[in-house]
């Protein structure tokens, strides 16, 4: 569903991103770890479209497009969700009106018919529910005056009305307390289907405790430096990154934009084939 080779991404030519590769199949979650400043949001963002970026790939495909000639309006039409790390409030403009306006958008990209409101406001409600949420937070301002915890059960809310085929999210974990917690990991897991992949960008492991991933890969210096199973996960919740950012304080001395380079060691991948241009 997501091939990405050699990915570079920059901001006012400092770089970020440094020649990271990922596979992501349907049915898959995939589990982004790192300290601060490691590149998770922003790599989060690049997958979303946000042209802060300039970015460089030998291979940016999603479901086999190139993802460098979808703006973001098509890429989120397309089935590309990011839930924010910091949501936006939008003062004035109903969350109802937000929500329906944004599904009807992406039904109609695909051929369906729009829902009424009495449809919408009846599957809104139902969904909402089950995160927790009553219906007074669906006739408020987007996120407005919403509590951290609201406003990450917002995001999921958002996910689960627009069924995306790739869902990214980006530490939808902080500032949960474990109740708000387990109900937002619920929500995710409820999303898990054979024809979705999910990206899950975590500092810690707690949520991994309730969203079981398939793969954990930790982005050390804006590239992927090591994956494994959920037990990577455990063992940076033990030793923490200290015991990586080592090899990849290496590997940046020796990164140099653009430049091929061998696949990483630490990080097997299935099934490999080698990196091409994409015009």
């Amino acid at each position: 569903m997501l091939r990405i080779r050699n990915l570079s991404a920059s901001v006012d030519g400092k770089p970020i991103l440094r020649g990271l590769e990922l596979d992501v199949c349907a049915g898959e979650v995939h589990a982004i770890m790192g300290p601060n400043g490691s590149g998770k949001s922003t790599f989060a963002q690049v997958l979303a479209g946000r042209d802060t970026y300039h970015v460089v790939a030998d291979e940016l495909s999603f479901q086999g497009r190139d993802l460098r000639q979808m703006p973001p309006e098509i890429r989120a039409r397309e089935g590309i969700f990011l839930a924010f790390q910091y949501p936006v409030e939008i003062p004035g403009v109903s969350n109802l009106y937000f929500l329906r306006a944004a599904v009807n958008a992406v039904r109609a990209h695909r051929g369906l018919p729009e829902l009424d409101a009495v449809d919408f406001m009846s599957r809104a409600r139902d969904e909402a529910k089950s995160l927790g949420m009553d219906d007074a937070m669906l006739k408020r301002s987007l996120n407005e005056g919403f509590s951290g915890g609201e406003k990450k059960r917002n995001e999921i809310l958002q996910m689960k009305l627009l069924e995306p085929r790739l869902a990214i999210l980006d530490e939808s974990d902080s500032g949960l307390d474990i109740d708000a917690l387990r109900i937002v990991a619920d929500g995710i897991n409820t999303m898990r289907s054979v024809d979705r992949a999910i990206i899950v960008v975590t500092h810690y492991q707690r949520l991994l405790n309730y969203v079981v991933p398939d793969r954990v890969h930790v982005l050390i210096g804006g590239r992927i430096i090591r994956s494994g199973s959920k037990e990577l996960a455990m063992e940076l919740e033990e030793k923490g990154y200290g015991w990586l950012e080592e090899q990849a304080a290496a590997e940046r001395s020796e990164y140099k934009p653009g430049a091929k380079r061998k696949r990483d060691s630490a990080q097997p991948q299935e099934n490999p084939q080698p990196s091409r241009k994409v015009s």
